[in-house]
């Protein structure tokens, strides 16, 4: 009898045999539709405030969508391994693109800050992927450390000092926004890690002062006694936050419905990015909040349920990459939601996989891809085992 002939298969090759997490992929395309109904709900009237073409947003929406699905594609075939050896290569790279944006004719500058590329065809904002790349960084340091628990004050400082390095990069830019989310992204890691609560909190207590100060600055202060009151100054320091409470009171229960919102026709500013949560608020209603928080909720639960399996399975680099994006995900959510509802001062952060934003798209569909790519090495794993190891293990 002839024998059964098998190709081989590289490890670095997409597994087969395996399947995709699919509460995880469904509620980010629910989300990633959600987004396109919104962006091309505020296309015609913001576009009409930057004299460009009505569907000229929607169409760049929906490129970078495209974009960022295919990163998520092509990174099935990346082998986590070789991303975890590259860590200190992520680090120097985070360093060289928040250096490049103070390069004459690299950076741009809009509205008194530099945080931007000139690709050419769009702008790239450089934080987005140094989330990224901070957040392999710091995987990668806690896999070489796991009795982290037990470890020192000094094991405990040099990712959060790395961390506090690279944001205070980012306040000079300044955006102290991205600042707090990718210090709570690294310190939840390093929590999450074991990290002992006494030397956690002694740094926490350590940073408030340098915290405080960088909120020190005239505008930013604004912001902060604006957000206590925004009616108080109603048509200045206030303005957007009221614009945004008008929004979301004005869509009740079920909301005004698709295209109905007034607030985006020059009220609100920034209706197709930072406050595209307002407007979806307005035209979905209160069923459309609750909706969306939903789908946020299921798929960081997703991404953390990829986590503990693969902290499970021994791959702690793979574990902690997914804690991170977990982190990320779904403190950046917060954070822009909180600022729409009012309950957090006025932060330039994107919705993740709905606001208008080509960076935030890209770099968020690459991470998912990259989570994705870790659920399907773990199944394979699971299924190189032996059978009855499998068994035992059930």
């Amino acid at each position: 009898m002839a024998a059964v002939r098998r190709q081989a298969r590289r490890y670095s090759d997409p597994a087969r045999g395996v399947s995709v997490d699919q509460p995880l992929v469904l509620a980010s395309l629910a989300l990633l539709a959600i987004g396109m109904v919104m962006v091309a709900s505020t296309s015609v009237a913001v576009a009409e405030k930057y004299a460009v073409g009505e569907w000229h947003f929607f169409s760049r929406h929906l490129m970078f969508v495209v974009l960022g699905l295919g990163l998520a594609v092509a990174v099935q075939w990346l082998n986590t391994s070789l991303l975890e050896k590259s860590g200190r290569i992520c680090l120097l790279l985070a360093l060289l693109l928040l250096a490049a944006v103070l390069v004459p004719g690299m950076g741009v500058t809009v509205n008194g800050a530099t945080r931007w590329l000139n690709l050419g065809l769009f702008r790239f904002q450089v934080v987005e992927a140094v989330k990224l790349l901070m957040i392999v960084y710091i995987a990668g340091y806690l896999a070489r450390r796991p009795g982290l628990g037990e470890a020192g004050l000094m094991d405990t400082l040099k990712p959060l000092l790395v961390g506090g390095m690279v944001a205070a990069i980012i306040l000079k830019q300044p955006d102290m926004g991205s600042a707090l989310v990718l210090m709570a992204i690294l310190g939840g890691m390093v929590w999450l890690a074991g990290a002992a609560w006494k030397w956690l909190s002694l740094l926490g207590l350590a940073a408030l002062p340098l915290v405080t100060f960088a909120a020190l600055e005239p505008y930013r202060l604004q912001r902060l006694t604006s957000f206590g009151d925004p009616f108080s100054d109603p048509y200045d320091a206030g303005f957007q936050l009221v614009q945004a409470l008008i929004a979301i009171g004005r869509g009740e229960i079920s909301g005004v419905g698709i295209g109905g919102s007034v607030q985006k026709l020059f009220y609100l500013p920034e209706a197709h990015t930072d406050f595209i949560f307002a407007i979806l608020a307005e035209e979905l209603g209160l069923l459309g909040i609750i909706f969306v928080l939903a789908l946020f909720a299921v798929l960081v639960v997703r991404i953390l349920r990829i986590g503990i399996r693969a902290h499970a399975a021994g791959s702690t680099f793979a574990a902690f990459t997914t804690f991170g994006i977990a982190l990320w995900i779904g403190l950046q959510a917060l954070v822009s939601i909180g600022v729409n509802l009012g309950v957090l001062p006025t932060k330039g952060l994107t919705l993740p996989l709905v606001s208008a934003g080509g960076s935030s798209m890209l770099v968020i569909l690459l991470a998912l891809g990259l989570v994705v790519r870790i659920a399907r090495e773990l199944d394979q794993q699971e299924l190189a085992r032996p059978r009855r190891q499998r068994e035992w293990a059930a």
